[in-house]
């Protein structure tokens, strides 16, 4: 329950890794309300602001946030010295994927990637390679991650395994060789795929996987350290053993919103969670996912984690971080129902990677219309 006499109102996403270590931490300054993974996903960023005092976001949500206005820039609230110095202790793009613009608009509280989860009594460990996962895939129930958001994400996944990362200009979402062999290996991995698991969030495909023998191996999603120990996490594929593997960068930032006038006790609270000390003792010990380094090295959050952190920190160093436009998320959702298409046969591979490039495009144009 929420304390109705809390100073400031936030909101988080409903999931032990996203609400127990900030609500644990809030004491009687912060109420914090929960909101389902896609809400957290989609649900636009100036509605949330003008309800709460401080917001969980996700990065791509920067761009429509900037244009409506709804949040605080941080570097009016924080000295540039404490900026730099979360800068060089978050693991990975995690601290530049909330600067937009010039400006830092969040910061990094938790941090996730796509990676590989197995079932290593069924499957062995997580493949290395995306060839391992399309031989794994003819014999055990395998699935990539297509609900919602996903499907895009997926895609983007493995084109950066590829060699390419997509988006590099507002024109140019992917070359037309990398998008077709993304959309052949895709292809060739559903094919097999377990029905039930193409509806499924991330959240749920690990649960399906760790709760029964239906789902083997998901060689692509996002990471949850509270299935360590029932699953095996490793590194997501790359093409060719020690290539970079392919990820898209995830976590959650936490933002202050325009409707705020935060005091020096919410600043202060803001920095305690950024320290070194709640990001590798408390949010650890409270069901969260840090986003400092010194987290995914340390051995006693490790040890607690079977090893979840050492096992995907390259993945999570290397991650690609999304367009953060103002129509991206709009294109986000529109992009992965054309990869759904595609998959199911109701676009061949050459319309459908068309189509991507065209929403990709387009999401460019709208936002030239608005400004």
């Amino acid at each position: 329950m929420t304390a109705v006499h809390a100073a400031f109102r936030g909101l988080t996403w409903d999931h032990p890794r996203g609400h127990d270590a900030l609500a644990a931490a809030a004491g009687n300054l912060i109420a914090w309300d929960t909101q389902p993974l896609e809400g957290f996903e989609s649900h636009p960023i100036d509605d949330l602001c003008a309800r709460y005092d401080l917001v969980v976001l996700d990065h791509p949500h920067l761009g429509e946030a900037v244009a409506t206005g709804c949040l605080t820039p941080l570097d009016e609230l924080f000295t540039a010295d404490e900026l730099a110095a979360w800068s060089a202790a978050s693991i990975g793009p995690t601290m530049r994927s909330y600067a937009f613009e010039g400006r830092q608009w969040a910061l990094p509280l938790d941090a996730a990637t796509q990676v590989s989860a197995a079932r290593a009594d069924l499957v062995g460990e997580p493949p290395a390679t995306w060839d391992e996962v399309e031989w794994i895939a003819r014999s055990a129930p395998v699935a990539l991650s297509l609900a919602g958001p996903h499907a895009f994400l997926s895609f983007a996944s493995i084109a950066v395994a590829l060699g390419e990362e997509p988006a590099s200009s507002p024109d140019h979402l992917l070359s037309t060789g990398t998008g077709l062999a993304v959309l052949g290996l895709m292809e060739s991995i559903d094919a097999h795929a377990p029905t039930e698991t193409r509806g499924l969030n991330p959240i749920n495909l690990l649960e399906l996987m760790s709760a029964t023998d239906r789902l083997a191996l998901c060689p692509l999603v996002y990471g949850y350290v509270t299935y360590a120990g029932r699953l095996a996490f490793g590194d997501a594929p790359a093409v060719t053993p020690g290539g970079r593997p392919g990820s898209t960068l995830g976590g959650t930032g936490i933002a202050i919103s325009a409707r705020c006038t935060p005091s020096p006790a919410l600043l202060d609270h803001v920095r305690r969670l950024m320290s070194t000390e709640a990001q590798t003792r408390f949010i650890p010990s409270h069901a969260g996912q840090p986003s400092a380094r010194a987290a995914w090295s340390d051995d006693g959050v490790n040890a607690a984690a079977g090893d979840f952190y050492r096992r995907t920190a390259r993945t999570c160093e290397t991650a690609w971080v999304r367009p953060r436009h103002s129509g991206y998320i709009e294109f986000q959702s529109d992009a992965s129902a054309v990869v759904r298409a595609t998959l199911a046969g109701d676009l061949d591979h050459r319309r459908g990677l068309d189509r991507l490039q065209h929403l990709y495009r387009a999401s460019h144009s709208e936002r030239e219309k608005i400004s």
